[in-house]
């Protein structure tokens, strides 16, 4: 059981992180939902990467566990942006929460693009994947209104959740 909600948890989870990250960006969904998925995320991106990682020890799989390693501070980041967002504690919260967004961004693009060029079935996928997560970034970073912001999060998120998608559909194929 825990192994397929390792193998398939990433196709739910992806979409859901950035639908409650657009929802909060329109204030449908509050800042303190953001927070405590956060928190969530880092725990189990501590727990996945841990139960996996003698099978995330080459190819693609190790790529991945590169961009898992790489986002969990990032993550951690987001969660002291938020705790400083408050005044919890005196750190930069803007900086952090920046750095969150554009960490979980990017490194997917990269695993993206390093896995299209390793798999022939679902390459496109991945190309989707990287292709709009750096368009996602770039509207990001040009947006002005919460709509344009929105919009570019839900460019990333459709070409990330394309990309885990077809990661779940070709567990164990690729090198």
């Amino acid at each position: 059981m825990f192994r397929r909600l390792r193998e398939n948890g990433p196709a739910v989870l992806v979409p859901a992180a950035w639908t409650v990250v657009a929802g909060t960006t329109t204030g449908i969904v509050s800042e303190y939902a953001l927070f405590v998925a956060h928190l969530v995320m880092s725990v189990l991106l501590v727990g996945f990467v841990v139960a996996s990682w003698g099978e995330m020890s080459s190819g693609v799989l190790r790529a991945w566990k590169l961009v898992i390693l790489a986002g969990t501070p990032a993550t951690v980041a987001g969660v002291l942006g938020f705790l400083a967002r408050d005044g919890t504690i005196a750190l930069p919260a803007d900086a952090l929460l920046a750095a969150a967004l554009y960490a979980w961004v990017l490194l997917p693009a990269a695993g993206f693009f390093y896995t299209a060029r390793r798999v022939e079935d679902t390459s496109l996928a991945y190309d989707v994947g990287w292709v709009c997560s750096l368009a996602g970034a770039v509207g990001v970073t040009l947006a002005v209104t919460p709509i344009e912001v929105v919009s570019a999060l839900a460019v990333v998120g459709a070409g990330q959740t394309m990309g885990i998608a077809a990661a779940t559909m070709i567990d164990g194929r690729s090198t």
